[in-house]
């Protein structure tokens, strides 16, 4: 077909009547309301005519029924537009007249009237690519005729008007960036999984291949497709690996990839499809079908735009692989050398980027600069999969994802094009696809909903929506959507955690056992901020359920903590984890939300929705824009988050917002984190406040640093690294607040294994130190040295830092579990009391609780009370949180009557409470680096409670003497 002839036919109706119908009047059409058609007739002495249909069917009839005329050729019939007039101007002559244009023939393509459309807050032209009367306009869209020349891709002879120029009301503003403010309103729905794989599987011929009806050789197009759709269904799939062997014989490899010959230039676009067969069945793409097919795509990208000198054969501009011609076939060959292992070109990566239209959506056609710019659907989730893999580009991501969101048709599809009025199961599979990865699950779950109305008896799915002949290459997409999954996923290789050499870590299944003992993790949900309170510490929570996720020893019992948190669970105060963020309020934590969405992202929930909250959203919300001023603390600085003065609650603020795909809106909060970063290459503790290098606060900056593939970033975290290396003590043990710290030590060896291979020495020692900390019970010391006896905080640091997996990777699939009801909300339940420290003298009096309990000294054995009736004090060694560990007994009240005691380095002091409660009494502590006096340390807790209530986590004072991972960082 010539290029006249596919640029004329965006022209083309097939009409035959020329009188205009009564126009509407132009203030019948709002933004929101009809639509606009412009007609310019400045060629023939006159000026832009607008008109107005308020009910428009199609382009023509918006041209008809706005008061204009038309007449088509003698050849053509009145199917192609060779005149337009308008009783506005010169009587209603109708231009080209007579004597210019015979319309005869069809017009030269130089002189005849383009067709442009314009959707709500396009702020530029788009040249039609449907004829007028296939086209349907939407409300607030507006149409434009010009009179001259122009090319087969729009890019010249444009409207010299804006879409805004001629709206209704003249212009209307910008779509809202973010979206629509929900998903559509659909009911759930699902995908007949099995049905479809059962019906994919069927289409391939010897269960190898598909070939096309009346064929004898293979499609090979659809057959990648099929491997892709079984292998993401079941990553065992044997079809799928059937079908890959088949794809992997150099005689199919040749044929699809290589037709020039097995030394030519290959296919880009069939050599990326069989990477990624390689990569999504365990197969090396480096030695397939006899070919490097990574090398090869490396190879023979395009050095120059093809106006840069000699022509190259296959290339358009530079960054392009050779002969793709489709924005599809770009992004697949980026994604296959990132999950090959291959860096891309930057200039390759760069080429997608590119290909943004105006609306934040991709266009499927690799154009050039300037060039015709139409979005669709399909394209747009499978370049943003790209580019969110790639990383960099957060931007140019967030446009692509707001316009998916607006896109979405209100029954849950998207359209294969932008001009459609219904959907497509191929590209409603894809921006799925895509807003799942993003976070937007509900978006993506109103998209399957609609795909399950589309699928057919047999479990295929038609090309578009309605159709009843099944297709492969809907279905295929199809099916990886269903199994939420996408192309990255599918090809991404399995993350291996660090392996530990034989006796060389601590013993996880018994940390895993002291972590999820009942008498501690209350009802298998929750663990207290003191044995007994029945108050939640949801910070020291969420720590276990991140412990539990690094080593799958508990699956089951992670998948109720993570339930508890997320569906609505409470304490025994009738608090859930809200209370605890304090999200939506002035006193909103930025540390405690985004470590709430780490977790959430860590086992594949939704942060935009966990707890009936968007953290990510307000995360953005929390980035403080100036400092705040006294007597407000809420904001350290600019870019730090709002009630979050430490540099391990600004590490997980940005690792949540990263992982989440929000990485623009953390620029300035990973700008800050880096400005923190000292000559040494540690972090500080405290932001806003003074304080000193810290090897937990370093570690962690690191970890959320390293998620980022900008090179400031990663020599930050390679300088982080070294100065780590530096502060190990000989044990192998590393200094924390509390002395030689099992809390640090552990975060050390996370931090290190950012790059195993060069710590691997250090990394080992640290794991010895751990091992020589772990007691029978399974638990861990907070320190060398200090008060023996498991701590519940410094077990979930160890548990979890031993395996040296960084929370910014950290992710444990919850398939296979199975959940149970939610616990209502009841009182705590007592802890097991433990054996009291050997610091000092440790004789301490505790006052006689409300239930007839006695107190324990610092030096026997606390005894435990049962469903919040126990009468122990709870004993808090300075160092340490009042929190479930087995050093202390259950409390059974709820404040305490007065108590002392004294420590053998650490001072004298007392504590207070009303009568009728348990006491908290302070012991001294072993003389370590933190002894403290009681009235301090008891001080210091007190305050920070009644901080915490306030929706303050962290008190300066305490936080210099208490070990960092006690707070919500």
């Amino acid at each position: 077909m010539s290029a006249a002839l596919l640029t004329f036919g965006a022209s083309a109706v097939f009409v035959t009547g020329t009188t205009p119908a009564v126009a509407d009047p132009i203030g019948g059409c709002t933004a929101t309301t009809g639509a606009v058609v412009a007609v310019d007739f400045g060629p023939f002495g006159g000026k832009v005519e607008r008109g107005c249909d308020t009910t428009p069917t199609t382009g023509y009839e918006l041209l008809r029924d706005a008061g204009f005329t038309t007449e088509g050729t003698v050849h053509d019939g009145p199917a192609f537009i060779c005149r337009i007039g308008s009783a506005s101007f010169n009587s209603g002559t109708q231009y080209p007249t007579p004597d210019k244009e015979a319309c005869v023939l069809t017009p030269q393509a130089t002189a005849y009237w383009s067709y442009w459309i314009a959707s709500p807050g396009q702020k530029n032209w788009t040249y039609s690519p449907l004829g007028a009367m296939a086209r349907t306009p939407k409300d607030g869209d507006v149409d434009a005729w010009v009179f001259g020349g122009t090319d087969i891709g729009g890019t010249s002879g444009k409207p010299a008007f804006s879409p805004d120029d001629v709206r209704a009301g003249g212009g209307s503003p910008s779509p809202d960036p973010t979206g629509p403010t929900g998903p559509p309103n659909v009911p759930p729905g699902s995908v007949d999984l099995p049905a479809a794989t059962r019906w994919l599987s069927g289409q391939l011929t010897d269960g190898e291949r598909v070939v096309d009806e009346g064929a004898t050789t293979a499609n090979h197009f659809l057959t990648t497709e099929a491997v892709y759709a079984l292998a993401g269904a079941d990553p065992k799939s044997a079809t799928a690996r059937k079908a890959a062997d088949f794809l992997a014989t150099p005689a199919q490899t040749d044929a699809y990839a290589y037709p020039a010959g097995k030394d030519g230039i290959p296919d880009a676009t069939a050599a990326a499809r069989l990477a990624l067969v390689a990569e999504a069945t365990g197969r090396d793409p480096r030695a397939f079908g006899g070919h490097d097919l990574l090398g090869d795509l490396v190879k023979y990208v395009c050095p120059r735009d093809i106006g840069d000198g000699e022509t190259i054969d296959g290339c358009l501009t530079k960054g392009d692989f050779r002969t793709t011609g489709q924005s599809d076939a770009q992004a697949l060959a980026v994604i296959a050398l990132l999950n090959g292992g291959v860096t891309p070109p930057a200039d390759a990566v760069n080429r997608l980027t590119g290909l943004q239209c105006e609306d934040g959506g991709f266009t499927g056609i690799l154009i050039r600069s300037g060039g015709w710019c139409d979005s669709d659907a399909g394209s747009t989730g499978l370049i943003t999969l790209a580019l969110k893999r790639a990383g960099g580009h957060d931007a140019v991501v967030a446009k692509a994802r707001a316009y998916l969101r607006k896109s979405q048709l209100a029954t849950g599809a998207w359209p294969s094009a932008s001009y459609m009025t219904t959907g497509a199961p191929a590209a409603t599979a894809r921006a799925a696809q895509a807003l799942r990865a993003l976070g937007d699950t509900p978006y993506a779950d109103a998209g399957l909903f609609w795909l399950s109305k589309q699928q057919l008896p047999s479990g295929g799915f038609g090309f578009e929506e309605g159709e009843t002949d099944a297709r492969v290459f809907a279905a295929a997409p199809v099916v990886l959507a269903a199994a939420k999954s996408d192309l990255v996923t599918l090809t991404t290789p399995p993350a291996v955690p660090p392996t530990i050499p034989p006796g060389e870590g601590p013993d996880a299944k018994k940390g895993t056992a002291y972590l999820t003992d009942k008498s501690r993790l209350i009802q298998g949900r929750y663990y207290e901020n003191a044995p007994g309170s029945g108050f939640a510490d949801y910070g020291l929570t969420i720590d276990g359920a991140y412990a539990l996720a690094a080593t799958g020893q508990d699956n089951a019992t992670l998948r109720n903590v993570v339930d508890f948190l997320d569906k609505g669970g409470k304490d025994g105060k009738g608090r859930g984890v809200h209370d605890w963020t304090l999200i939506g309020t002035k006193h909103a934590g930025g540390g405690s939300i985004g470590k709430t969405a780490v977790l959430a992202e860590a086992v594949g929930r939704n942060p935009r929705a966990f707890g009936g909250q968007d953290l990510i959203a307000a995360l953005a919300k929390a980035v403080c824009p100036a400092p705040s001023t006294a007597p407000d603390r809420s904001c350290a600085a600019k870019g730090a988050y709002t009630n979050a003065p430490s540099v391990f609650s600004q590490s997980l603020g940005i690792i949540a917002q990263v992982r989440a795909g929000d990485g623009a809106a953390a620029a300035e909060p990973i700008a800050y984190l880096e400005s923190l970063q000292e000559s040494s290459g540690a972090w500080p503790s405290l932001i806003g406040t003074p304080s000193g290098a810290e090897v937990d606060s370093t570690a962690m900056a690191a970890m959320a640093l390293d998620l980022l593939p900008d090179a400031k970033a990663q020599a930050a975290v390679d300088k982080a690294l070294a100065w780590l290396a530096t502060q190990q003590k000989d044990d192998g043990g590393f200094p924390g607040a509390s002395g030689n710290s099992v809390n640090s030590a552990a975060l050390a060896i996370q931090g290190m294994s950012l790059d195993a291979p060069k710590y691997g020495a250090q990394i080992g020692k640290a794991r010895k130190f751990l091992v020589s900390q772990q007691n029978t019970d399974g638990g861990f010391n907070v320190a060398k040295g200090g008060q023996p006896g498991s701590d519940v905080r410094a077990s979930t640091q160890a548990v979890g830092g031993a395996t040296g997996i960084s929370f910014a990777t950290l992710t444990r699939s919850l398939e296979g579990t199975t959940p149970e009801p939610i616990p209502s909300t009841s009182t705590g339940t007592g802890g097991t009391g433990g054996t009291g420290g050997t610091g000092g003298t440790g004789n301490t009096t505790g006052g006689t609780s409300s239930t007839g309990g006695t107190s324990s000294t610092g030096r026997t054995t606390g005894s435990g009370g049962t469903n919040g009736t126990g009468g122990t004090p709870v004993i808090i060694t300075p160092g340490e949180s009042p929190s479930a560990s087995s050093g202390a007994g259950s409390s059974g009240g709820n404040s305490g009557s007065s108590g002392s005691g004294s420590g053998a380095s650490g001072g004298t002091g007392t504590t207070t409470g009303s009568a009728g409660g348990n006491s908290t009494v302070v012991t001294g502590g072993s003389g370590g680096g933190l002894a403290s006096t009681g009235v301090q340390a008891g001080a210091l807790a007190g305050a920070a409670a009644v901080l915490t209530l306030a929706g303050w986590r962290l008190v300066v004072m305490a936080r210099t003497r208490r070990d960092p991972a006690e707070e919500d960082r």
